[in-house]
């Protein structure tokens, strides 16, 4: 496979990463990858290969004969699978290290999801597309579609539900999928809707959080959500976003937030802008110990 990619674009600079590759100006850099240079594939990089249409497949979970006795051979709601999740990986700690919980909990629950769809297509694909004698064309191509629509929705509301675990076991106040401006939704409000639509309650005092899987271009939807907040966040768990898009971000007023491990794939004079979750929930905690004092 041959990949070719735009100069300083993030799908370059995320392959760079993947690969353990820089590149100089005037040079090109050649590198021969042994089995000894173990990657290991996070979520992050999956997602990475995912987008070059490669499949990784994974050892089954210690958790899954327990998720087919709970729920059977078919996809359960997207809050039970995530609590399902959150609780088959109990040394998992969300207070002492918000950071690694939300990656854990999101790479435990994508392996399950992937094992479990694995069962269920397989199973359809030997039940066959075929209506008498002709081949179901439409059926198998609207079967195709479901299943990549389901990916990529499930890993969102998955994504949404362990922020919003990581929230109630730091005992936050918030609103999720507040209304605001416009009919506009953001994702989380702090410290809620009912203090957001309150005219007489301190602009200075809200802030708001935008959770996505991968940012691409969506991440300007954000721009447009909760006026009255003029510095807003979006907690991503996109490796190495282009040094032109995250300095687009900042001149707009959007803080860039992603788990700790993540950093690493930045460039470094993007890491010192960047934040953790636990910095996050830090001036989310700040807010409320200035409510407190206006009290």
């Amino acid at each position: 496979m041959v990949l070719l990619t735009p100069e300083g674009s993030t799908i370059g600079q995320q392959l760079l990463w993947l690969f353990g590759l820089d590149l100089f100006e005037g040079r090109s850099v050649a590198r021969r990858i042994d089995r000894d240079d173990a990657v290991e594939l996070g979520f992050a990089a999956r997602s990475v290969l995912a987008d070059l249409s490669i499949e990784v497949k994974e050892p089954e979970p210690d958790a899954f004969d327990l998720l087919i006795e709970r729920f059977g051979r078919g996809f359960p709601g997207t809050v039970p699978f995530s609590v399902f999740a959150r609780e088959t990986l109990p040394d998992v700690d969300p207070l002492a290290d918000p950071d690694g919980a939300l990656v854990a909990w999101m790479e435990h629950e994508e392996a399950l999801f992937r094992h479990l769809e694995r069962e269920i297509v397989s199973d359809r694909l030997k039940a066959g597309f075929m209506e008498a004698d002709r081949a179901d064309v439409d059926g198998f191509l609207s079967f195709s579609l479901s299943v990549q629509n389901r990916r990529k929705s499930r890993a969102g509301y998955a994504f949404g539900h362990h922020v919003e675990a990581i929230l109630q076991a730091h005992e936050i106040s918030y609103t999720r999928e507040a209304t605001t401006e416009k009919r506009n939704a953001a994702d989380f409000l702090f410290p809620g809707e009912d203090e957001y639509t309150d005219r007489r309650y301190p602009d200075n005092q809200l802030a708001m959080l935008a959770v996505k899987t991968s940012c691409k271009d969506r991440w300007r939807q954000v721009l447009a959500e909760a006026d009255r907040i003029r510095t807003k966040h979006l907690l991503t768990l996109e490796p190495a976003i282009s040094k032109v898009q995250t300095a687009e971000m900042q001149g707009q007023g959007l803080q860039l937030v992603l788990p700790a491990s993540l950093h690493s794939t930045y460039q470094a004079d993007q890491r010192a802008w960047l934040i953790g979750v636990g910095d996050f929930l830090g001036t989310v905690l700040d807010l409320r110990g200035r409510q407190t004092l206006l009290i």
